[in-house]
């Protein structure tokens, strides 16, 4: 069988055009050693658009469990689906104004080739919204905007799904490592106090000797 170069193309853009489809449902399929990864349910009502030739699928903020609180200036998982049918792009960058001071993707610029598919969708997050900058809770909304090099910008009002049910296997993100401490230049042992003229041994402190006095 022949295949032309019109026919292949357009074949590889109904296949891209089937996972766009697929997406809902493998976002709605559960993850996890104990999870029923046969059974189908009811998929995440994240948000959706188009611009240009992008769609962009499923966008949700992970929340805490339900009746809980992800506090101020901790971070929140972000998970969503690209997929491109049109010509090569570049998502730029994701800002989320009035809830996060930043967010982290796991690459940036995230490359969008023809008839690519890029899948954010977990369990484990890629993107990572840091430093809120107000709680958050399992119900409410975060305004993101999406930066693409050629498409331009797109506003979406992302929700805060509550850690539960579906969305139980879905991780929040890892505990930021903590800054070391600044050093001074010289170690000094736990419990040891700094003399003039000594050198102090741990748990213990020194005195300086007595001077001695000339008698006249």
């Amino acid at each position: 069988m022949i295949w032309s170069s019109h026919g292949a193309g357009r074949s590889r853009r109904l296949i891209v055009v089937a996972v766009a489809a697929l997406i809902p449902l493998l976002a709605g399929c559960e993850a996890g050693n104990n999870a029923p990864t046969s059974e189908w349910h009811q998929p995440t009502e994240g948000a959706s658009t188009v611009v240009g030739d992008i769609a962009v699928r499923n966008v949700f903020v992970l929340g805490p469990a339900i009746g809980g609180q992800i506090p101020a200036g901790q971070q929140a998982s972000l998970f969503f689906a690209i997929v491109n049918t049109g010509t090569p792009d570049r998502l730029v960058g994701i800002s989320a104004p009035g809830a996060a001071t930043s967010v982290t993707l796991p690459s940036a610029p995230i490359s969008l080739a023809t008839n690519k598919a890029i899948l954010l969708t977990g369990p484990a997050p890629q993107a990572v919204l840091s430093g809120l900058t107000r709680p958050l809770a399992g119900g409410g909304f975060v305004r993101l905007v999406m930066t693409f090099q050629n498409a331009g910008s797109v506003r979406l009002l992302v929700p805060v799904v509550p850690r539960a049910r579906y969305f139980a296997t879905m991780a929040p993100p890892p505990s930021p490592s903590p800054s070391p401490s600044p050093s001074s230049g010289r170690h000094q042992s736990p419990g040891a106090s700094p003399s003039p003229g000594g050198t102090a041994s741990p748990g213990t402190s020194t005195t300086p000797a007595p001077v001695p006095t000339s008698t006249p």
